[in-house]
């Protein structure tokens, strides 16, 4: 009996893959509603996610204060924005608390259907998949976020403005009470920050290059798979420039500096996904080597070829 054979005869019938999928399913959305729980369990008084929601915004605090702001505060003006601001919170970090089972459940659905060996190939990849994903977000969200922030910032003058604002309080009103003083030169424009409006510049920041950082682990994979070659991306290694640096601008803001570490990051991870890719050619040439598949002999020492090159 043949191997496939071997196959056919022991996969379950379509129904009962369907059942089996169905289960990794429900199990996978339970634990992603016990880590959005999680989220809104209370630490010190406050919800975790109010934990977290501070963390987010530390750059924008810190560039508040650079800037010249005494009290950064941020704002919201609806009763319900606060609340759907740190459940979106409680959403995504809900799911990174609970990917580690959801993973393995996909992973015990998927991994009946594979031989031992490309078990042994596609593990690897499943495991730094998180890895640069958390590799990237870390990389957003302690030096992209906070050179966002100071370009977005850094057009107000908000130290001249809080200046103002502290400096003449009306006697009736507590000294750290602060007014808009009288003027009349012009309309005061000043920072009122929202909270969920804060807060999507930064997750956008950490999903982008969360994402950016999965390329080595793509075309790796890829790569593995036989779908794409280090020659191959070598070749289109301009049109890969030109696709990051529009990337670049599309993700960061019309800051230049922030564009060109974002440009320089993801171009330096396709250049090791190059190397990751040839490392991975030369391992298959070797095992294919070793199972008889390649001829190690060398075709210009073959009088019979030289003979029919002269000719």
């Amino acid at each position: 009996m043949s191997a496939e054979d071997e196959i056919e005869d022991s996969s379950a019938p379509l129904i009962e893959h369907l059942a089996e999928l169905r289960t990794r399913l429900i199990r996978s959305v339970v634990a992603l509603l016990i880590g959005i729980c999680v989220c809104f369990v209370p630490i010190q008084g406050d919800f975790l996610a109010q934990h977290i929601l501070e963390f987010l915004l530390v750059p924008i605090e810190n560039s508040l204060r650079a800037l010249g702001d005494p009290s950064p505060t941020l704002q919201y003006t609806s009763p319900q924005e606060y609340l759907f601001t740190l459940f979106r919170i409680s959403m995504v970090f809900g799911f990174a608390l609970s990917f580690p089972y959801i993973a393995n459940q996909m992973w015990r659905f998927i991994a009946p259907g594979l031989y031992k060996s490309e078990k042994s190939a596609f593990l690897p990849f499943l495991i730094a998949s998180p890895v640069m994903f958390l590799l990237g977000a870390s990389f957003a969200h302690f030096v992209v976020t906070p050179l966002a922030m100071n370009f977005f910032l850094g057009f107000a003058d908000i130290s001249s403005i809080f200046a103002n604002l502290l400096g003449q309080a009306v006697p009736d009103l507590p000294a750290d009470a602060a007014v808009v003083p009288a003027t009349d030169e012009g309309i005061k424009i000043t920072f009122f920050g929202k909270v969920n409006e804060s807060l999507h510049i930064t997750l956008v920041f950490i999903m982008a290059f969360g994402l950016c950082f999965q390329l080595p682990v793509l075309l790796t994979l890829m790569g593995k798979a036989g779908l794409v070659s280090a020659e191959g991306l070598g070749n289109v290694r301009k049109y890969a420039m030109v696709g990051i640096l529009v990337l670049a601008a599309v993700v960061t803001p019309p800051d230049v500096v922030t564009q060109l570490i974002l440009f320089t990051v993801v171009y330096g991870l396709y250049e090791v996904s190059i190397f990751l890719v040839k490392r991975v050619e030369k391992q298959r040439e070797a095992r294919l080597r070793a199972e008889g598949y390649y001829d190690d002999e060398d075709e210009d020492d073959d009088p019979l070829m030289k003979e029919f090159d002269d000719k």
